[in-house]
């Protein structure tokens, strides 16, 4: 074999293992915790080639509260290259994680976020929560994989555009309101609350699934009458059973406000989930509080 030839196999071989191997090469494997996770790594990922993005979770899993790792989880953990966790307390078993796999990357979306209301992780469901998890994400994934890091930042960049028009149609409906006290599910929205001035004076179940004992569903019941209130919302992952109950003994219509923690996985549509769920959000929240 010629010196020609010998430093042409050299430089393949060394393209391989590197990863530059083109449509051979393996792509970077991005696993993402729950859901809303999920949307923004798509987002923040985009078409960028040789990046594949997946879910941890099974579509059903809505609020990873006492979420335990499945069987099949720790292969799909084990596979993945970065792990892309809102973190603030949300995944419990992250720790677990990373001592059984000592490779695998995380990224924490909730990195230097600091919480508005303790031991409540669920900022993404404020928008401005959730633009700065995707820059958070952007960033993440930049530093781990900074092949890409361009695209990731470019691709995060025209997100937080969209998001941010979000913001302001929303802003635009919902600052007019004179009605602003609202009892919710669980506690998924106080950051969403807490950007649209809205006042949640009840929650029906403190975690999802554990159901308001008879005293605090009376005391529920009691604030609705009191307060006037003119909007219960239940959660499309959840029973409404318990928002049925006060319904019946209020006479206030239960509506559904969705947390954004589930929806569909195709990807083409899944990034658009969240602005898309908040939209209807907005509709029913117009709705429930002009009535």
């Amino acid at each position: 074999m010629t010196t020609k030839n010998l430093t042409c196999a050299a430089v393949i071989a060394a393209a391989s293992l590197l990863g530059l191997g083109g449509a051979n090469a393996k792509p970077v494997e991005i696993l993402t915790s729950f859901y809303p996770m999920y949307v923004s790594a798509l987002n923040v990922v985009g078409d960028t080639p040789g990046v594949k993005v997946s879910c941890l979770t099974p579509p059903f899993v809505g609020c990873l509260h006492d979420y335990a790792l499945a069987a099949g989880d720790m292969k799909k953990l084990v596979g993945a290259d970065i792990f892309v966790a809102n973190g603030a307390g949300m995944e419990s078993f992250i720790d677990k994680a990373v001592k059984q796999v000592p490779t695998l990357k995380i990224v924490d979306a909730s990195k230097g976020i600091t919480l508005a209301f303790e031991d409540n992780p669920h900022i993404w469901v404020g928008i401005s929560g959730a633009i700065l998890q995707v820059k958070n994400i952007a960033a993440g994934l930049a530093m781990t994989d900074p092949e890409h890091a361009a695209q990731y930042k470019k691709n995060a960049a025209d997100y937080v555009v969209r998001l941010e028009d979000l913001q302001k149609e929303m802003h635009a409906v919902l600052d007019g309101l004179k009605s602003r006290d609202i009892v919710t599910f669980h506690e998924a929205f106080p950051y969403f609350a807490s950007e649209f001035k809205l006042n949640i004076v009840g929650v029906i179940e403190r975690e999802p699934g554990s159901e308001p004992n008879v005293r605090e569903l009376a005391e529920t019941i009691e604030v609705v009458k009191k307060q006037n209130v003119h909007a219960l919302f239940a959660e499309p992952q959840y029973s409404s059973k318990c928002a049925k109950v006060i319904e019946k003994e209020t006479g206030v219509p239960v509506s559904i406000l969705d947390p954004v923690v589930t929806g569909p996985r195709e990807p083409a549509i899944a990034r658009d989930a969240y602005i898309v769920a908040m939209r209807k959000n907005l509709a029913v929240l117009k709705k429930a509080l002009s009535e």
